[in-house]
């Protein structure tokens, strides 16, 4: 069959020379002919040939001109019905060469989809978010992480509030950080806006990276670093006055008198109290470690509502003692994937803070509530809502409580809330208080 298919091309480029050669030998037998005539029968014979030969080259022209006619409608009909030869005959010497051309297209082409669809995994598997903007606001493109950490976008930027004013009041580039919340759930967001031209249009790129569990660390490590520096400085001044302290009230002879008999009761008093005093703040120290010795937490898959169920009986008889209501509403079974020693030690702390706070009131009670709040922006949170009927906190000290060592309470330590909330953190979660009117205080633990 190949040899067949090359005998047709070899004789389908002969019959081609045969025609060229045809036309050369009859045009040489013209100009032999017309000096021949001009010799025997002068100018009239020659002007003869020299008509004959216009029709010829006439006729040739024509023929010429119909045979590239039909060549481009065969190229148009080619391209029309992808005809990679463009109707060409394998004879023809632009066969090779549009062969030639198109394999260096298809390898190109080849190479753009390998390159495209290796920019477009990228895009898919990297934690920051990229949306492609137009002069209109109109999000061009889009990856996952995107609608991961802002929400499910739409067509346009119009719902992203402060971000949308970022993006469309930028003209140049620009580096920015805002406060950004999805959900229940705060977030500090790093934006990169960059103006480029693509194929002659004006398009915005936006890179958007989350950096609030970044900066959370790094809070959480000044305070366990600043914790570990106070801990050891005060400790080895403790210890050693606990020892003296001690040692004098054994030394302290029976027989001593005083000239005051009181001088003696108010020396034991005072030795005593110094030793009491430093063995509290030890204890006050070592309770401080709590914080910086916090250990990963070992996940597991728990029933949440069960695990509060089982918090809420260790406080049955206490509650029911100081007439304080406790109760706890949840529509359903939730499943977590938790520490459940940590939270655990996250929420009797929440509790213990709701039993003082209302523990001077009229009416006490105490309510959880585990919920599920629909937000169509969003995916679903999982909340516990803690709410009592107490005085709640003062504005001016909201911004505090999560601060280490920081309390409002005389024989506080500050370690309760701040080391709830930094377990809530390493669970990919959150603890904030919500500023509601028909209660006290209410603290909210977000489960990512």
């Amino acid at each position: 069959m190949v040899h067949y298919i090359d005998g047709w091309k070899n004789m389908t480029f002969n019959i081609e020379v045969l025609k060229q050669t045809a036309w050369l030998v009859l045009f040489s037998m013209v100009l032999l002919t017309s000096s021949y005539l001009y010799q025997q029968q002068g100018k009239s014979a020659v002007v003869l040939i020299l008509l004959l030969s216009l029709l010829l080259i006439t006729v040739k022209l024509l023929s010429i001109h119909t045979r590239s006619k039909k060549q481009i409608e065969q190229v148009i009909k080619a391209l029309a019905n992808n005809d990679p030869m463009l109707g060409l005959p394998h004879s023809d010497p632009l066969a090779d060469k549009i062969t030639q051309v198109r394999d260096k297209i298809y390898s190109n082409r080849l190479e753009a989809e390998v390159q495209a669809q290796y920019f477009q995994t990228l895009l898919v598997h990297i934690d920051i978010a990229i949306l492609v903007v137009n002069t209109d606001n109109i999000i061009v493109h889009k990856n996952p992480a995107s609608d991961k950490l802002l929400g499910t976008l739409g067509e346009d930027i119009n719902s992203l509030g402060q971000l949308k004013d970022l993006i469309t009041k930028t003209t140049n580039n620009l580096r920015a950080t805002i406060a950004w919340q999805k959900g229940e759930q705060l977030d500090t967001l790093s934006v990169h806006i960059s103006n480029c031209k693509i194929q002659g249009k004006s398009l915005k790129l936006v890179s958007i990276q989350s950096i609030y569990q970044a900066l959370l660390a790094k809070e959480q490590q000044a305070y366990k670093r600043l914790t570990k520096v106070l801990t050891h400085e005060v400790a080895n001044s403790i210890t050693p006055l606990a020892s003296l302290a001690h040692t004098a009230i054994d030394l302290l002879p029976e027989q001593l008198t005083f000239d005051d008999a009181e001088d003696k009761v108010d020396l034991n008093e005072a030795l005593v109290t110094l030793a009491s005093r430093t063995s509290q703040l030890s204890t006050f120290i070592k309770s401080f470690h709590q914080i910086t010795a916090l250990p990963k937490p070992n996940l597991q898959e728990l029933e949440l509502p069960a695990l509060i169920e089982g918090i809420l009986t260790l406080f049955k008889e206490q509650t029911r003692k100081a007439n304080i209501k406790l109760s706890f509403n949840h529509q359903s079974s939730c499943l977590v994937v938790a520490d459940g020693a940590q939270l655990e030690q996250a929420l009797i702390n929440i509790i213990k803070n709701a039993l003082e706070a209302v523990s001077l009131c009229e009416y006490k009670e105490i309510t959880l509530t585990l919920f599920q709040p629909y937000n169509k922006n969003s995916a679903q949170q999982l909340l516990l809502d803690i709410e009592d009927t107490g005085s709640g906190i003062a504005p001016h000290v909201i911004e505090q409580i999560f601060v280490p060592f920081f309390t409002t309470k005389k024989q506080g330590s500050g370690i309760g809330l701040s080391l709830s909330r930094q377990i809530m953190i390493q669970h990919g979660g959150d603890l904030k208080y919500v500023d509601k009117p028909d209660c006290g205080a209410c603290f909210r633990l977000i489960f990512g």
